[in-house]
C-alpha cells in the first residue's frame, strides 16, 4: 500500500558503515549512527564536503550497498538485507541522476535506447514514451537518433533526467547532478528539476557539496560532517541562522548562484 502524503517514504535509523580496505590499515567509519526521514513529496537535501559520508549514505538509501548496522525502509518496506532480486519494488519507484552525465550514459547507444533502457529492464512498453520524455526535458524528438557525445554537458544531463523519469518513479535522487556542469548551465538544470518535481509530484533527494545549490531546489536539508548529521532543518532557516560551525564554514566557502537562476 502506498505511503500516505506527508508520511515518510524513506526512513533510515541508526545507520553505520565501516570499511576495511586492508588487513594492515585501520577501519574507516564512513557513517556514524545516521537517522533521517524523507516525507512523501518532500524536497530533501543532503549537503557536505567530500568525505563527509553523503555519498555512502546515498548508496545505502538507494539499495546499492548494505549498512554495517541500522535499518532503512522505503514506502514502509525494509530494504536492508534483501537480495537484489527482492528489490524490484525499489527499482520501480526510485531512480537516480548521477553527477557526470557522460560517464552514466552508454556512448555506444543512441539516445532513444538510453531513455527507454529502464522501461525495457522493467518489462514495460517504451514505444511513444521517448519523444514525450525528451520534449519534457527541453530536447527535440530528433535527439533520439543521436549519440551522447553529440551533445553538450547540460544536454546530456537532460537525457539522464529523461531516462530517470521514464519508469514514472515516486522518488528521484540527484547525486551532485549539477557539479560537473558549467555555472551558467547549472541554473537551467536546477530549474528544470524543480519544475519536473512539481509536475510529477515526486519526492526529491538532492545530494550536493554546495548549500547554495540545495537552497534553490530543496525545502529541508541535512548537513553531514565526518559521517554524522550535524544540523538539519528547513533550508532557509539553516541558511539564515546556521547553528553548527561546520555549516557556517560551508556557507562561507561556496560561491552563490544568485542571479543565475
Amino acid at each position: 500500500m502506498p505511503t500516505p502524503a506527508g508520511t515518510p517514504v524513506i526512513e533510515a535509523r541508526d545507520l553505520t558503515k565501516v570499511y576495511r580496505t586492508s588487513l594492515f590499515k585501520p577501519e574507516v567509519q564512513a557513517l556514524r549512527g545516521v537517522s533521517l526521514d524523507v516525507g512523501r513529496g518532500e524536497r530533501f537535501g543532503i549537503v557536505g564536503e567530500s568525505g563527509s559520508g553523503k555519498s555512502t549514505l546515498l548508496r545505502l538509501l538507494c539499495g546499492l550497498d548494505q549498512p554495517t548496522s541500522g535499518s532503512i525502509t522505503f514506502d514502509g518496506r525494509q530494504i536492508v538485507g534483501r537480495r537484489e532480486r527482492d528489490l524490484r519494488f525499489l527499482r520501480d519507484d526510485l531512480q537516480i541522476v548521477f553527477q557526470d552525465p557522460m560517464s552514466s550514459l552508454d556512448p555506444r547507444m543512441r539516445v532513444r535506447d538510453i531513455v527507454a533502457e529502464p522501461l525495457v529492464a522493467l518489462g514495460r512498453p517504451a514505444e511513444g514514451r521517448v519523444a514525450a520524455l525528451l520534449e519534457e526535458v527541453g530536447l527535440p524528438a530528433s535527439a533520439a537518433d543521436r549519440y551522447p557525445h553529440q551533445f553538450s554537458g547540460g544536454q546530456r544531463q537532460r537525457i539522464a533526467i529523461a531516462r530517470a523519469l521514464a519508469p514514472q518513479p515516486k522518488v528521484l535522487v540527484a547525486d551532485e547532478a549539477v557539479s560537473a556542469l558549467d555555472v551558467s548551465v547549472r541554473g537551467q538544470i536546477l530549474n528544470l528539476l524543480a519544475d519536473l518535481i512539481d509536475t510529477h509530484g515526486l519526492t526529491l533527494v538532492f545530494v550536493s557539496h554546495d548549500l547554495s545549490v540545495v537552497r534553490h531546489v530543496c525545502e529541508s536539508v541535512a548537513v553531514m560532517h565526518r559521517g554524522s548529521i550535524v544540523e538539519r532543518g528547513l533550508v532557509d532557516e539553516v541558511w539564515a541562522e546556521p547553528r553548527h560551525e561546520y555549516t557556517r564554514t560551508l556557507l562561507q566557502a561556496v560561491p552563490t548562484l544568485e542571479g543565475l537562476l
